[in-house]
């Protein structure tokens, strides 16, 4: 079996939403001993940014016309579909930031759409998909920034509603407790947000483990 891994964050150490991830590869590895996992990390090794464009722009020209961009484009865009495809299993981690999708996953997202596999399909039908975001603040019912988080509602219908996965979401909120002085007094919720998140991400792994390949 194969586990297709995908992180967004922008830290190479340090990472709250790798943590998560590390947890859910690492149940998901206890089950599946010496087997594949295919790997992406276009936080660090991002995508090029006017690959989106060309692909728009090659799915409205002639075959024959494209540009060397255009080609380049495309071909990347399928490599994309094609390692979620063939995985059995998928993780994405993605952090919220500034309140919205990390600018290289929705990069990825659009980048995606491109392939008529994956546009306006369920192309990802049944897939166990386990998504690990996190939040530097609290967005909660109640809080004074309910609402303002754009990025996880949105995954969700991309990933859920769109594509068609079997999506599992982990989240962990109020990393930012510890790093940030004025949110010193949540030092205790945000430790219990903590140790809930990591409990959540151990009960997804072992669940993306067990989870039937989808036909």
């Amino acid at each position: 079996m194969t586990l297709f891994r995908l992180d967004a964050s922008i830290r190479t150490h340090g990472s709250a939403s790798r943590e998560i991830a590390d947890i859910v590869e690492k149940e998901w590895l206890a089950a599946h001993p010496g087997d594949s996992i295919e790997r992406r990390h276009i936080g660090v090794d991002t995508l090029p940014a006017t690959a989106w464009a060309a692909a728009v722009g090659a799915g409205m020209t002639p075959p024959q016309e494209h540009t060397d961009e255009q080609r380049q484009a495309v071909a990347l865009a399928a490599t994309l579909v094609d390692e979620l495809l063939a995985a059995d299993a998928i993780l994405f981690a993605v952090p919220l930031y500034n309140f919205g999708v990390s600018q290289h996953f929705k990069a990825y997202i659009d980048l995606v759409c491109t392939d008529p596999r994956a546009f306006g399909t369920p192309f990802l039908a049944g897939k166990p998909v386990v998504l690990a975001t996190v939040r530097g603040g609290a967005y909660g019912s109640g809080t004074p920034r309910e609402g303002w988080d754009h990025s996880t509602p949105y995954l969700r219908r991309i990933i859920a509603d769109s594509w068609g996965a079997d999506l599992t979401v982990v989240e962990r909120e109020f990393t930012l407790v510890g790093v940030n002085p004025a949110l010193d007094a949540f030092t205790e919720q945000a430790a219990q947000l903590h140790a809930g998140a990591l409990e959540a991400a151990r009960e997804a792994g072992r669940a993306l483990a067990g989870a039937p390949v989808a036909a």
